[in-house]
């Protein structure tokens, strides 16, 4: 109880949210505020022209520890909902998809010598690709910090 209590109290002073349940629950996902997160569970940080996407940390929970991660190459296009890349641990291969459409500015180059940044810091070092959005309209479609929180929690309780 009482590292639930600091968990939480940390939670708040970070400004960041806990998929939490009244019973104690097997993992505290973080979802932070200020991203926008699809119901594929990737989440878009968009920055002045360019939006940066990656997994989210309720994702590599799920997945478990991440041994590789297949990404396109720079320039190329890609659009909202479809598959841009994979990424492969120890229980699976699951394809990631793009939560917004635009042109590929950035791959994070770190993640082929380094895949497991995906469960370390899946909101830092490792996000996945960067993108000029060709509709950044698209970002109203998605759901914020916490429509994510309580969809996470929807979704575990079905399970």
């Amino acid at each position: 109880m009482a590292l639930r209590m600091w968990a939480s109290s940390t939670a708040n002073a970070l400004k960041i949210s806990c998929a939490s349940r009244p019973h104690l629950s097997r993992c505290f996902s973080t979802v932070l505020d200020g991203l926008k997160y699809a119901s594929s569970h990737e989440w878009v940080k968009h920055e002045g022209s360019v939006a940066t996407i990656g997994i989210t940390d309720h994702a590599q929970d799920h997945l478990g520890e991440v041994v590789f991660v297949d990404l396109p190459e720079t320039g190329g296009a890609v659009k909202q909902g479809t598959g841009f890349g994979a990424v492969e641990s120890v229980k699976a291969t699951s394809d990631v998809n793009s939560p917004i459409s635009g042109e590929i500015v950035e791959v994070n180059s770190k993640l082929a010598e380094t895949p497991g940044l995906i469960n370390t810091s899946p909101y830092e070092g490792g996000w996945m690709i960067k993108v000029k959005p060709s509709s950044p309209t698209e970002l109203e479609s998605l759901m914020g910090s916490k429509e994510y929180t309580k969809f996470c929690e929807e979704e575990d309780a079905a399970h």
